[in-house]
């Protein structure tokens, strides 16, 4: 099965998961005396078969005990749930119907589509944590609707009656934003964007306008191309929802557009130690 592999060393654990990409990676982390283990296997392979997008790994902790110290294993079985090469979860225990749901839980059918990853080491894109039930686009056309622009491709959102809009997304579980990727058109791409964090109810137009934002970005050409924003990282640690406010667009436009967008970052408790140093040492960031 190609995307079923058994883990024999610990050096070969790093080069599967980077191989990966942003590609969903579940770890099954075993023992050979364990009979729940040997229970649940075929259904791990199952599972597998299931999701041709997804790598499933398999790890003896007898065998490889420096990767199963790394990710705290201390009961067999236990699945880790990777993206970019970072923890989003995990399942303890043979439980076949939990193992199931945590994988269409964060399975995405066009992973492999985003190879290139989030192009920021460490940060996967969050758009497959996004609660689908609770994100909604205030002013969004009925042709070019916001599900359009949370997917790299032809598709895009574009604004109705006027140049604003207002994005509500939710998570599945609370998030660290590091940053910000805008895609869309020199002409009528989003230009000044503000933002707002757990907000218990979807703004209106009138109180975003008036609101102070957690962060207010002027968004350039470059970046509409593909360069990352940077968030102020401190700022966005406890995140379980994100307002995004599009005030107005590159050329004053009518209606403005946007080809793809998504957040960067982690689940809170996911500690990356590089991620303080980097963020509080650009030079004239406010804290």
């Amino acid at each position: 099965m190609a995307n079923l592999h058994t883990i024999s060393e610990d050096s070969q654990f790093k080069p599967k998961l980077d191989s990966a990409g942003q590609k969903l990676v579940v770890v099954d982390f075993n023992a050979s005396w364990c009979q729940p283990c040997r229970t649940i296997a075929p259904v791990f392979a199952q599972l597998a078969t299931a999701h041709p997008n997804a790598v499933f790994l398999k790890v003896d902790v007898d065998v490889c005990k420096q990767t199963a110290q790394k990710y705290n294993v201390t009961s067999m079985p236990t699945f880790i749930f990777l993206k970019g090469g970072v923890k989003i979860d995990d399942v303890k225990g043979a439980n076949a119907p939990g193992l199931t749901q945590k994988i269409k839980q964060h399975y995405v059918s066009g992973d492999d589509d985003d190879e290139e990853g989030s192009g920021v080491p460490g940060y996967i894109e969050l758009n497959g944590m996004i609660d689908k039930q609770q994100t909604e686009c205030l002013n969004e056309s009925d042709d070019h609707r916001l599900e359009a622009c949370l997917k790299k491709g032809d598709s895009y959102l574009e604004s109705d009656c006027d140049e604003q809009l207002i994005i509500t997304m939710s998570f599945q579980q609370n998030m660290k934003l590091h940053s910000l990727k805008v895609l869309g058109p020199t002409k009528n791409g989003p230009k000044v964007i503000k933002l707002f964090i757990n907000q218990p109810q979807t703004l209106s137009f009138d109180a975003a306008e008036r609101m102070e934002a957690v962060q207010e970005l002027t968004v350039t050409p470059e970046q509409l191309a593909g360069e990352i924003i940077p968030l102020r990282f401190v700022k966005f640690q406890n995140v379980q929802n994100v307002t995004i406010f599009v005030m107005n667009n590159q050329d004053d436009e009518e209606t403005t557009t946007i080809q793809y967008i998504s957040f960067i970052g982690t689940q809170v408790n996911t500690t990356n130690m590089n991620e303080f140093k980097r963020v509080a040492g650009k030079k004239g960031e406010s804290h």
